[in-house]
């Protein structure tokens, strides 16, 4: 991850998603209650807001704090506006600077406090370690953040400055003697090294936690964008049995693991930013957002049965009646447009050791242009893995891939592609949704009991004995239609594990994942995407199953919240090993889930929310383990840059999401970071 500007809005991240627990002031003897006071507003210093200085030395309204304050692009809570903080220690003077003018400490800093009779501020480079990082430094940096629906306003310094208490109760002292708000400012820790130095704050300071301010929040923005729909109230449990349209917008009452297309979703619980169920949002870039009471809404009741038109901002959300003609413009004018998918390559036999999937570029080729021309005969999974084999600080498991020419002779051998031409010329397969989803199972069904060539048995059968001849092994779908750039398709199909033990549960394993490409979920999303149901193929990733895993995670190479790419670091969900995956989890169940800013001196670790299923100040990861995996997201990141990120051309976002486990292979040593996959991350929306 690249060197870059320090950004000063940092709680927004960390507010994501943490657990809604009861209020408190946190730890500490000298802490106080917060106070639960009126704040009386002062005659106002601004009096046109587009002729807003460059800063205030005190804040006398509200008009004059909205005047400075940013809208943060990393807002993940609704009202959060924020305006940075300068105290110069040199003058003992208290900047309010204009945060829209000045994204950055520095730049107001260095433009405004600099020569002219005062010290001169050095080079960005300087800056950054001296004022973030030194106890002699002249400026003490922070932000004052306005959380508008639980009416919090909190003083924060970034997650990875090493200011002293004693420097953190100067700022506060000072932000709340020349601001109106005053009387209720509260300091918020930003990470775990924020926390343990603000238990020595000297004066009695109120301290909000991310869970206090969290827990009197009842809207979460995930999915950022506008949809119109058919608005539907079910519970998740109704889904099961339930067919859902991609012309609905869909209120639940709790997260759903799967749901096929629909416009919008709304579910009652919160959900972490790297659920399945999201990560299908964003993939399809339909709107999703978290609500409390989101099923006794009045607002959204009186609309059940609705067209409705649904905006899912960082700051707020709307909702309003939409007509008829409305709608159909609006399906028409947004509809996806249509993939097409890497024609197969049938012409590749053999099992083939991952390492030799996807080749290194020379001459003219390029690493995408490999990666794509890799997919064709070996699906995505495969094609990021045999990459990661020769990434350095990327432990992986051995393995190897069975190419999508298998599949396609199955297919074709048991009649499947026939059925399945039948099924796409039947009217009432293409416009009954239950019809749909029954004779896809069947369909499935077919799958199950066909024949393996017996040409392909012997091979996985002298492969498996010669190099993998312990252990229950596990065959992981590699599509062309999925794990893509532009389409990556999370979760559309489904791994197996088989016995080698039992050569015909090896077979079903097999041909359950197979027949995963044709579940009703999947067939859907393909079709919304108009994508030519016969192009897709499937080839195998093979290796070793994981037998009893310590911890199961997911993690994205830059934050998540922040897409100026101001402030970096990684955003990591991680769970107790166990049957709770991370990405779906039952209600109730929470993982831990951080921001890592792995490039920052002491590498600071923000915790958004905890693990349900560890004991009580526990964490699932040690930071040894966060170290290890911390330098492997790195590499990854770094890896795939001339694919799809900086070295790539890309001047935009960029990120991989990355699956990880931590295994100690049944052994009973220490648990050790195994990367399952990486493919390219899409976003959250606008």
């Amino acid at each position: 991850m690249r060197q870059t500007q320090r950004r000063s809005i940092w709680s927004l991240a960390a507010l994501s998603i943490a657990a809604a627990l009861s209020a408190s002031c946190g730890p500490g003897a000298t802490r106080v209650p917060c106070p639960a006071v009126a704040v009386t507003e002062r005659a106002c210093t601004i009096t046109d807001a587009t002729m807003a200085p460059d800063s205030l030395s005190s804040v006398e309204c509200k008009a004059d704090f909205e005047a400075l304050a940013s809208t943060p692009l990393d807002a993940t809570l609704p009202g959060a506006r924020s305006v940075k903080v300068v105290y110069d220690t040199t003058s003992g003077a208290l900047y309010f600077q204009n945060s829209t003018r000045f994204q950055i400490h520095y730049r107001f800093a260095s433009m405004r406090l600099s020569g002219n009779g005062m010290p001169v501020v050095p080079s960005l480079s300087e800056f950054n370690t001296t004022e973030y990082f030194s106890p002699d430094r002249r400026f003490i940096l922070g932000a004052v953040t306005h959380y508008e629906q639980p009416d919090v306003w909190a003083l924060e310094v970034a997650p990875y400055d090493t200011m002293s208490s004693t420097m953190m109760t100067t700022l506060f002292n000072a932000v709340k003697s020349h601001a109106y708000f005053g009387p209720t400012l509260t300091f918020h820790p930003t990470s775990d090294a924020i926390t343990t130095e603000s238990n020595a704050l000297q004066t009695p300071i109120c301290v909000a936690t991310t869970d206090d301010i969290y827990a009197r929040t009842d809207y979460q923005p995930l999915t950022l964008g506008t949809t119109i729909g058919r608005l539907r109230f079910l519970t998740a449990a109704q889904l099961a049995n339930t067919q859902v349209s991609y012309e609905d917008v869909v209120v639940l009452d709790e997260a759903p693991n799967d749901i096929s297309v629909v416009r919008g979703l709304i579910t009652q619980t919160f959900q972490t930013p790297l659920s399945h169920i999201n990560v299908l949002s964003q993939n399809r870039r339909t709107p999703n957002m978290g609500l409390r009471g989101a099923m006794t809404n009045p607002q959204l009741r009186a609309l059940d049965g609705r067209l409705v038109e649904l905006r899912v901002s960082a700051l707020a959300w709307s909702v309003r009646e939409a007509t008829a003609a409305e709608a159909e413009a609006w399906w028409t004018a947004n509809r996806p447009t249509p993939v097409t998918l890497p024609p197969l390559d049938l012409t590749r036999t053999g099992l083939v050791n991952i390492g030799d999937v996807t080749p290194e570029p020379t001459g003219m080729q390029t690493l995408r242009g490999n990666i794509r021309e890799a997919v064709r005969a070996f699906g995505g999974k495969c094609a990021h893995y045999a990459l990661l084999t020769r990434t350095e600080g990327v432990p992986i498991r051995p393995a190897f891939c069975v190419p999508v020419f298998y599949y396609d002779q199955f297919m074709q051998a048991n009649g499947v592609y026939d059925r399945i031409a039948a099924l796409q010329a039947d009217a009432t397969f293409r416009t009954d949704a239950a019809v749909r989803q029954a004779r896809l199972n069947e369909l499935q069904t077919t799958i199950l009991n066909g024949t393996v060539d017996q040409a392909l048995q012997d091979l996985l059968r002298a492969k498996i004995a010669a190099e993998y001849p312990t252990g229950k092994i596990r065959f992981r779908t590699s599509t062309n239609s999925e794990d893509l750039d532009g389409f990556p398709c999370a979760g559309c199909y489904d791994s197996h594990t088989g016995n080698p033990a039992d050569w015909n549960n090896v077979l079903t394993a097999i041909k359950k994942t197979w027949a995963s490409a044709w579940s009703y979920r999947t067939f859907e999303e393909r079709s919304y995407y108009g994508v030519d149901h016969r192009s897709v193929g499937m080839a195998l990733l093979v290796h070793y199953n994981f037998p009893d895993e310590e911890a199961n995670g997911v993690a994205v190479t830059s934050n998540i919240f922040d897409a100026s790419g101001l402030d970096p670091a990684f955003y990591v969900n991680v769970q107790k090993g166990g049957d709770i995956e991370v990405v779906a989890p039952p209600p109730g169940v929470t993982s831990d889930q951080f921001l890592y800013y792995f490039t920052q001196p002491g590498q600071p670790v923000t915790y958004l929310a905890r693990s349900s299923l560890v004991a009580s100040g526990q964490t699932v990861l040690t930071s040894a383990q966060i170290r290890e995996l911390g330098t492997a997201l790195a590499a990854i990141h770094q890896r795939f840059s001339a694919a799809y990120g900086p070295a790539s051309g890309n001047t935009g976002w960029y990120a991989m999401d990355v699956e990880f486990k931590f295994d100690d292979d049944g052994l009973g040593g220490t648990p050790r970071l195994w990367v399952k996959q990486a493919r390219p991350y899409p976003g959250r929306g606008n």
